[in-house]
């Protein structure tokens, strides 16, 4: 089986691994946000500590803008599933409607501007047959 597939012959349509990937920078990402806001109710930060939020950002959107449009589409289709707007069953119709809504290509933009992002992925790979803890990394 390749890592792609899951055990009921479903194609993801993208790298186990590479999801894996994002869904740990992702978290790093939000913990870092939620760092630096709450840093910023106790005191101001200045331009170099908020530098490392960007950064991990800009390295999320990155590694998303770096897929082909497929496998945008497919992290897409996860985030909406792991957020419960299609169950795992509709796997092929949520794929073929995130592909739709990446269109215009603005799944980095889309993608990172999600709440939560590395969860939704990591709901969506679960719901999928691919438990977080099972994803090689």
């Amino acid at each position: 089986m390749s890592d792609t597939d899951r055990d009921d012959g479903i194609e993801l349509g993208i790298s186990v691994a590479v999801v894996a990937g994002i869904i740990d920078a992702a978290r790093q990402g939000q913990e870092l946000t939620e760092e630096a806001m709450n840093g910023e109710l106790q005191d101001k930060q200045t331009p170099e500590e908020r530098e490392p939020v960007s950064r991990m950002m800009d390295q999320v959107t990155s590694l998303i803008a770096d897929l082909n449009i497929d496998e945008q589409a497919a992290l897409i289709a996860l985030v909406w599933i792991g957020r419960g707007d299609y169950g795992p069953e509709e796997w092929v119709e949520t794929r073929r409607l995130a592909r739709e809504r990446n269109a215009d290509l603005s799944a980095p933009a889309y993608l990172t501007g999600t709440d939560m992002l590395g969860d939704l992925l990591a709901e969506g790979m679960a719901a999928m047959g691919v438990p977080d803890e099972d994803t090689p990394r």
